[in-house]
């Protein structure tokens, strides 16, 4: 990874160590000749800058630049909610009382240089993904760490992801005392008893899982 694009990563507002972001962008340098990628909870773009810098570096098998897309209605997770852990008072909306980082993303996105790579989607992730068709070659799910979100996010996303491609989780803590239990339960568990999914690679508490059954579109359960 370009060290000016590392230098902007670990400037960027976020919660991907750094580790976790090297393996993000190998595995997105591997899967985005094949088709786009895309990104369940954008937050700031830290993620997004791993993302968007193998974008930036590769060309998709037909000669076409690289996209990542980024799917979040930049209003924070639960737990980026007032008196939650995570919960940064920079990010409120004063009119509104409600956070939005997606000024923030933008910035983030714009002082990298990778506007043409990156592509930000504006909405729920359930909603969004109704209309999606697109198949992935990469899907990084990284949204809501509740119970709904997760749940709604496993049912309406990984389906997309083409035969070969990867389903990458963040924050999967197999033992309780590491951290919330909903995208290892709730996602990771469910991918690998589909029989669809199967582990390649993991760093901390990211995970990253090939299909190697069914194809874009196939339902996963």
């Amino acid at each position: 990874m370009p060290s000016h694009l590392l230098e902007q990563a670990r400037a960027a507002k976020g919660f991907m160590p750094e580790d976790e972001g090297a393996l993000l962008h190998r595995i997105a340098l591997e899967r985005l000749p094949h088709g786009p990628a895309l990104e369940v909870g954008t937050y700031c773009g830290k993620s997004a800058i791993y993302l968007g810098a193998a974008a930036q570096a590769v060309t998709t098998v037909d000669g076409s630049p690289a996209t990542v897309f980024t799917v979040d209605h930049h209003r924070g997770s639960e737990e980026n909610q007032a008196g939650w852990e995570h919960h940064d008072t920079s990010l409120v909306d004063a009119e509104f009382a409600k956070m939005d980082t997606l000024g923030v993303f933008r910035k983030t996105i714009a002082r990298a240089g990778l506007e043409e790579h990156v592509v930000a989607v504006v909405g729920a992730s359930v909603t969004v993904a109704r209309h999606w068709r697109t198949p992935l070659s990469l899907l990084f799910i990284d949204g809501g760490h509740g119970e709904q979100p997760a749940r709604d996010d496993f049912d309406s996303w990984p389906r997309w992801v083409q035969s070969g491609g990867y389903l990458a989780i963040h924050d999967v803590f197999p033992e309780p005392a590491d951290g919330g239990r909903p995208p290892y339960e709730l996602i990771y568990l469910p991918a690998l008893a589909s029989g669809q999914f199967t582990e390649v690679a993991a760093v901390g508490s990211l995970r990253v899982l090939e299909r190697t059954s069914g194809d874009a579109g196939d339902p996963v359960a």
